[in-house]
C-alpha cells in the first residue's frame, strides 16, 4: 500500500496538471491521443538528456551557474523545444494559439512525471516529500511549459522577422526562468523559501495570463462568436 501510495504521488500530480491545461482550451481541443502521445515522449526525453547532462558535467564541471542555467535548464529545455519543434511544429493540429501551451505542458509534464518516478525511487522518498515536489518541480515544469509553448503559439501565427523573434523566445525565456528556480532552490541556502513562494506565484501569474492571451487570439474565437449571431 505504501508503494502505491508513493507511486501515485510521483504521477499523479503530473497528470492533474495537464487535464487542467488541457480543459482550459476553449475552442478547439486538441486529439487526446496526440497530447498523451507527446507526454509519453516527454517521459522518454528523461534518458537522453540525462546522458547529455552527465557527460557535459564530467566535461565542464559544474559550478553554480553553468549547473543552473547551462546543463540543467539549458539541456532540458532545448531538448523539448527541439522535440516540440521537429514533432508539432508544424503538424496540421496545430491550428490555434493555445494548443502549443497544451503540448509544450504535455512534454514538460510527461518529463516532470518521469523523473519524480526515478526521485521517488532513487531517494525512498516519502509520499509527503513528493507531494511538495508537486508544488514545486513538477508546477515549475509546468510553468516553464506554458511559456514555450505561448512563444511558439506566437511564432507558429506570426510571420518574418515576427516569427522568428518568438521562436527565440520560446528557448530563451524557459531557459531563463528554469535556471532561476534551480539557482533559488539548490544555492540559496538559507531562507531560500522566501525567494521560491514569490518566484512560483509570480510564474504562475504570468502562465495564466499567457494562457488567457493564446485563448483570445484564437481564431475559432472569431468563428464562434460570428455563429452566436
Amino acid at each position: 500500500m505504501l508503494i502505491f501510495s508513493i507511486a501515485t504521488a510521483a504521477v499523479a500530480p503530473g497528470i492533474a496538471l495537464l487535464t487542467y491545461f488541457y480543459l482550459k482550451d476553449k475552442y478547439d481541443a486538441e486529439p487526446l491521443h496526440m497530447v498523451i502521445k507527446v507526454f509519453f515522449v516527454g517521459i522518454l526525453t528523461v534518458f537522453p538528456i540525462m546522458i547529455i547532462q552527465r557527460g557535459i558535467t564530467l566535461w565542464l564541471g559544474e559550478g553554480p551557474l553553468l549547473g543552473s542555467f547551462g546543463i540543467t535548464a539549458g539541456v532540458e529545455e532545448f531538448i523539448k523545444w527541439f522535440v516540440l519543434f521537429h514533432m508539432i511544429y508544424k503538424h496540421k493540429e496545430f491550428d490555434e494559439p493555445y494548443d502549443g501551451i497544451v503540448y509544450a505542458t504535455a512534454i514538460s509534464l510527461g518529463f516532470a512525471t518521469m523523473e519524480n518516478i526515478l526521485y521517488g525511487i532513487a531517494s525512498h522518498a516519502s509520499f509527503g516529500a513528493l507531494m511538495i515536489r508537486a508544488l514545486l518541480p513538477v508546477s515549475g515544469h509546468a510553468m516553464f511549459g506554458v511559456m514555450m509553448g505561448y512563444h511558439l503559439g506566437r511564432a507558429k501565427f506570426s510571420s518574418g522577422t515576427g516569427s522568428r523573434k518568438y521562436l527565440s523566445y520560446s528557448l530563451i525565456f524557459p531557459i531563463l526562468w528554469h535556471g532561476i528556480y534551480n539557482y533559488v532552490l539548490i544555492h540559496v541556502t538559507h531562507y531560500w523559501i522566501w525567494f521560491i513562494i514569490p518566484l512560483m506565484a509570480f510564474l504562475w501569474y504570468g502562465g495564466l495570463s499567457k494562457m488567457y492571451r493564446a485563448n483570445n487570439s484564437s481564431p475559432f474565437r472569431v468563428t464562434e462568436a460570428h455563429g452566436q449571431d
